[in-house]
């Protein structure tokens, strides 16, 4: 049974964790934190979240719940997830860290900070996206000559684009390929674009309604098209992820760990 952290507590992602820990009772909740000056910090995050009283109040002081004993589950963006990996750096903790749109330059730091304790960053915490990436490094490898594209779609709230999940599919192409992923990844087409180049990789993103996340993979040759896809129904296929690299990484040495990892692919 895991002391979870929820980092975010008040939002729609730390909701449904709180939800969801209360409710399956696998693991216990150990505390809830939000950024300072949340009108909700000081409230009951069970009753926050619609699962009833948890008797575990909302605070804004992470810096008080990171402790050795505590695994951090953070959904919340970038920057303040790379606040939060310091602070449990610096004080023991355990993370597991779901937020995207980390830029080259956070996502350095990230890497420098990590393995001072036990830390699992990933795009996407679905088991589900996580088989994908290892099919897709297969197939990628295995059809050499064909076009590669990824293609996603999230809901009209998300603010960043193309999506880390398919980012990092597009990553995974290029590596079973042993080409350079930033050298040859495109993000749109207009205009007269001229013949595609066999090396580059399309990462295009769709916006749209409440769409939670689809991603496909397209693998294009002549007379034949591979498509694998995983559609996210659910974000809950998301915290039960995260909860398995929570209950996984507490026993491990410290380090930085991703959710293959976790999963032994």
């Amino acid at each position: 049974m895991a002391n979870i952290v929820v980092s975010g507590a008040a939002g729609r992602m730390g909701r449904l964790i709180v939800a969801l820990v209360l409710r399956d009772g696998q693991h216990r909740l150990a505390g809830a934190l939000e950024a300072p000056g949340n009108p909700l910090i000081g409230q009951d995050a069970g009753e926050v979240a619609g699962a009833g009283r948890a008797d575990v109040a909302i605070s804004g002081d992470y810096a008080a719940l990171a402790r050795p004993a505590t695994v951090t589950l953070d959904f919340t963006s970038a920057e303040a997830s790379l606040g939060h990996l310091e602070i449990a750096a610096a004080n023991g903790a355990a993370i597991v860290i779901g937020s995207t749109g980390f830029t080259p330059a956070m996502e350095t730091r990230a890497r420098a900070i990590a393995p001072r304790t036990r830390t699992v960053i990933a795009p996407n915490m679905s088991v589900g996206i996580n088989v994908l990436m290892k099919i897709t490094a297969e197939v990628a490898a295995i059809l050499g000559t064909f076009d590669a594209e990824v293609l996603e779609i999230h809901h009209n709230t998300k603010v960043d684009a193309p999506s880390g999940t398919a980012l990092a599919l597009g990553r995974t192409i290029a590596d079973a390929r042993h080409s350079d992923f930033a050298a040859n990844a495109v993000y749109g087409r207009e205009g007269i674009t001229g013949v595609r180049a066999p090396e580059k990789i399309a990462v295009l993103a769709l916006r749209a309604g409440d769409a939670v996340g689809d991603h496909t993979v397209i693998f294009g040759g002549q007379g034949e098209r591979l498509e694998l896809t995983h559609r996210a129904q659910s974000r809950e296929a998301l915290v039960r992820g995260a909860l398995r690299a929570a209950a996984w990484l507490e026993h491990q040495a410290p380090g930085l760990y991703s959710m293959r990892d976790v999963l032994g692919l």
